[in-house]
């Protein structure tokens, strides 16, 4: 919902109805809103499941518009005007056919199809990322809105994005973390779809990425060919895995993290990373989420472990291995 800033001055009548039309609705409306409660459209289109999430881009910050401060129910709200992370919990809401093709905060007219969505202080626009924790699902959406501000909900999502959520029903808790413009360089807003290089999160099953104790050769994980960022390697397997809990633990956003043997050295290694510069900006992330260094490691074909030590004159840190910010 959204009582945005808005151009021009609005007429007593039409902030007096948008006034009633927000204490009857429970959420906050606009001032041209049509009278009657919002509900979902009426003949939906199919397949609205499929929809795309909202593809994460860099747009400017305006310091004014959507984004300068504004006052509701006698509470002031400062919009952020810097490209800052920011995670919250909370309740999600939804609006519908009722703000159908009328204007959003920004200017840009709502569409309950797109996958949008209502903050109170986000910059205008951002990207978010919305999880529904009761059922796993995730979605990203574009902030364009001002909203809700109704106590207790964080989030006013459009009814696409709700209904990927599985949160039609009603007021549901969601975490909600924006997408940084570094996150979107690196290529870290868009999660892809598992690999099996990909170790899932605490809880979630088994990890196929590391090897057994003693793997035969053709069971041995292989790296993708392009751009790995190298966190550690290691002798010994218990502390390959505490490396790679650590990073699961502590970061977010990465393709995969996975352990990999080659050359008698088990190597924790976040990727693939289609850029050298998408790598580089991802391991700047893992420096201020964790502390880490990585190196950057390029790989033109697909790593073949092999037991044994490392040959003579062979780099512990493996092939290609190149060190943060070195050309």
């Amino acid at each position: 919902m959204r009582l945005a800033p808005r151009r021009g001055a609005a007429s007593l009548a039409a902030l007096l109805a948008w006034l009633a039309a927000l204490v009857l609705g429970g959420c906050a409306s606009r001032p041209t809103a049509p009278a009657g409660s919002d509900g979902p459209p009426l003949r939906p289109p199919a397949a609205l499941e499929q929809v795309p999430d909202a593809q994460p881009r860099i747009e400017p910050l305006r310091t004014g518009g959507p984004n300068k401060p504004y006052e509701v129910f006698g509470q002031r709200y400062v919009p952020m005007t810097a490209d800052l992370p920011w995670a919250e919990r909370g309740g999600a809401s939804w609006y519908g056919r009722k703000f159908h093709g009328l204007p959003t905060s920004s200017g840009e007219p709502y569409d309950m199809y797109a996958m949008t969505a209502a903050h109170k202080t986000m910059p205008i626009p951002s990207y978010a990322r919305v999880r529904n924790p009761a059922n796993g699902r995730e979605v990203t959406v574009r902030i364009n809105d001002r909203g809700p501000f109704a106590a207790g909900r964080v989030i006013d999502l459009s009814y696409t994005a709700a209904l990927k959520l599985g949160l039609l029903r009603g007021v549901a808790p969601v975490e909600v973390r924006r997408l940084t413009h570094d996150e979107i360089r690196a290529g870290l807003a868009t999660r892809p779809a598992p690999s099996p290089l990909s170790s899932p999160l605490p809880g979630q099953g088994p990890g196929p990425a590391l090897p057994p104790d003693d793997p035969a050769p053709g069971e041995r994980p292989q790296a993708e060919a392009g751009f790995w960022l190298q966190l550690g390697a290691f002798r010994l397997r218990e502390g390959a895995l505490q490396m790679q809990q650590r990073v699961l633990r502590e970061t977010e956003g990465l393709p995969g993290v996975a352990v990999f043997e080659e050359a008698g050295l088990l190597r924790v290694q976040a990727g693939p990373f289609a850029t050298r510069e998408q790598a580089l900006a991802a391991a700047e992330l893992l420096q201020r989420q964790a502390g880490l260094a990585p190196l950057v490691v390029q790989r033109a074909a697909p790593l073949s472990p092999a037991p044994g030590r490392p040959k003579p004159g062979e780099s512990p840190l493996g092939a290609g291995a190149q060190r943060l910010g070195s050309p």
